[in-house]
């Protein structure tokens, strides 16, 4: 143990003082500094980062790593107290970058960009950059002037609920976004009266009112929260070139404090907002609240914990375990994938196909063991997972370390690939995916989402609805199209047609005459058959013995009023869903 704490001091340079600082402060080059607290310590996780950045750029003259305890050093005070890991990124004496969080990816780009910026001043192929020298102050201070101006620093757009029902609000959405805005946070909400009133009652005195609050207490609702966007940091790569050093500076605005927006230039962004929404006929689908005063009053409403989550960026990723892994030693991998603090959203046991299996192993085309390599990923079963928390992407390929061994050895001795090698090849036995887009491609396609139809019947009281909803999101599926009817006949023929033969028919269509019922239609992987495992036995008698949790046990009367129906299949899901919610033909320009 000794020696390897001689090795981590001889990595990073131990600063805690405010006169230590202040000689770090001279040093000539690139100083990384992780900001710690004296009671949880430095970031131990980027620490394999700093020893392979340190060993493969091999510039000691020019690259440093410190650790600097905020708790003894003035410059520092406004960070103390706060356990996510920062890395501030001092340039010949001048801080010029924070970043906040493990963020492996962004501070290795960051690293390599400036130190070979450096390789071409010092070689006099460039001249020096003037960067500015950013304020040494806390992002996260909750009541502070990072929120003061948040009315002004988002918008709120509602798609309405006859756009939602014609199932607009996909072509909406990504109209939004690739106009160049980001939505941060999405709320799927029915309004209630009191809650149009609430919030749009500036509109009460207009002609048509009766009829805009009819159609936003009809059904289904989106509400978004609409920042400025930047771009994408996934698709930036290391040019040492000023030009892409300067677009990856605006990309990683979101980590870092340099790129701060004025509210000037906030304001002419919303402006054009409203008239690009009207530019491409979207506004008669949207309702955008501007107004910084009401902006924050719907944040607060349907988005308690908006300005709490602002600095915590919560991922999904794809993990696999291969099938080595998988015939013994899962139970340990699950195992410390729940000490991690990841969530399981979802997993399933798959056979590689030989194409998946080349997708996967394309970063070992080259090396000499990859013509045994596909064949052993298509062996047997491997495990795929989807799993979320707070920076979970980076988190998870921080822990299962570098894709080979050798570089495991050499770089990362405690990584997950060493703890769990095997004998058959010199491969990383658990796999992660290499970004954010990448992760949401590989888990859309491992695990496709579906859809089903789902009918909250009339005898169900609205407490009792209320519960059902929260346990269907709870649940993990997405309600994406919803509206309350009272189901005539014709309408009930929709969703029964496999049954309208039957002689117990008429008693189907006399139930759900009785009053309103809630049409819903959910998305997830897996459906059908998820939604019928939480409604439980069609008796509710039946399912109060063999599923005394389940939907219909907790809510159901009888066998007609037991509290909810949900499709048998996916075409009968797809033939219902098709005749209730009818896809308005026109595409949005």
């Amino acid at each position: 143990m000794a020696g390897k704490k001689r090795g981590e001091i001889q990595l990073q340079a131990i600063i805690n003082s405010q006169s230590q600082w202040d000689d770090m402060l001279q040093n000539k080059g690139l100083t990384v500094v992780d900001v710690y607290q004296a009671w949880c310590g430095p970031c131990k996780a980027m620490q394999p980062l700093f020893r392979k950045l340190k060993n493969e750029l091999n510039e000691d003259d020019i690259l440093h790593f410190v650790v600097a305890e905020a708790d003894n050093i003035v410059t520092l005070q406004s960070f103390r107290d706060k356990c996510e890991p920062l890395f501030l990124f001092s340039l010949n004496g001048k801080i010029i970058a924070k970043v906040q969080g493990a963020n492996a990816p962004l501070v290795n780009r960051k690293v390599i960009s400036l130190i070979n910026e450096e390789r071409k001043i010092l070689d006099g192929e460039m001249t020096r950059p003037q960067y500015n020298e950013i304020p040494l102050s806390d992002t996260e201070d909750g009541g502070g002037s990072n929120y003061e101006n948040i009315g002004e620093l988002h918008n709120i757009a509602v798609i309405k609920p006859d756009a939602v029902n014609s199932r607009k609000a996909p072509q909406i959405k990504k109209k939004i976004t690739k106009a160049g805005f980001v939505i941060e946070a999405e709320e799927k909400r029915m309004f209630t009266e009191e809650e149009v009133m609430n919030f749009f009652g500036q509109m009460a005195e207009e002609p048509d009112f009766e009829e805009f609050l009819s159609l936003m207490t009809s059904g289904l609702s989106y509400i978004l929260v609409i920042s400025m966007g930047t771009e994408n940091e996934d698709s930036l790569d290391e040019s040492t070139d000023k030009t892409m050093m300067d677009a990856s500076e605006s990309s990683d605005s979101q980590n870092e404090s340099e790129s701060q927006l004025t509210p000037n230039v906030i304001k002419k962004k919303w402006d054009s907002l409203q008239e690009y929404l009207e530019r491409q006929h979207i506004s008669q689908f949207c309702e955008i609240e501007d107004t910084p005063t009401n902006v924050i009053k719907f944040l607060d409403t349907f988005f308690p914990n908006f300005r709490a989550m602002q600095n915590i960026k919560f991922q999904r990723t794809l993990a696999l375990l291969l099938p080595d892994l998988l015939q013994g030693k899962t139970n340990d991998v699950l195992s410390i994938i729940n000490n991690e603090g990841f969530k399981i959203l979802m997993q399933r046991q798959l056979v590689l196909s030989e194409e998946e299996a080349k997708t996967l192993c394309k970063e070992y085309e080259n090396e000499d063991y990859y013509e045994k390599l596909i064949p052993y990923m298509t062996s047997g079963p491997s495990l795929a997972l989807v799993l979320w928390r707070e920076n979970g992407l980076e988190h998870w390929k921080y822990l299962i370390g570098p894709k080979s061994l050798d570089e495991a050895y050499e770089y990362d001795s405690e990584s997950l690939c060493i703890q769990f090698a095997t004998e058959e090849l010199p491969i990383n036995q658990l796999y992660g995916s290499k970004s954010t887009n990448t992760a949401e491609q590989e888990i859309e396609y491992f695990f496709p989402v579906t859809t089903t139809l789902v009918v909250i019947k009339p005898h169900v009281s609205g407490e009792q609805r209320e519960e059902i909803l929260k346990i269907t999101k709870e649940s993990g599926f997405d309600i994406i199209m919803m509206k309350e009817m009272t189901l005539t006949k014709e309408d009930t023929d929709k969703i029964y047609f496999t049954i309208t033969g039957k002689d117990f028919y008429k008693d189907v269509v006399e139930v759900f005459a009785e009053g309103p019922s809630l049409i819903m239609v959910l998305a997830k992987w897996n459906a059908v058959s998820e939604w019928r495992q939480i409604m439980g036995p069609v008796d509710p008698e039946e399912a109060q013995l063999l599923s005394p949790n389940s939907l219909r046990a907790k809510y159901g009367i009888d066998i007609l009023r037991n509290a909810v129906h949900g499709s048998s299949n996916e075409f009968d899901a797809a033939t219902a869903i098709d005749k209730l919610f009818e896809m308005d033909s026109s595409e949005i320009p």
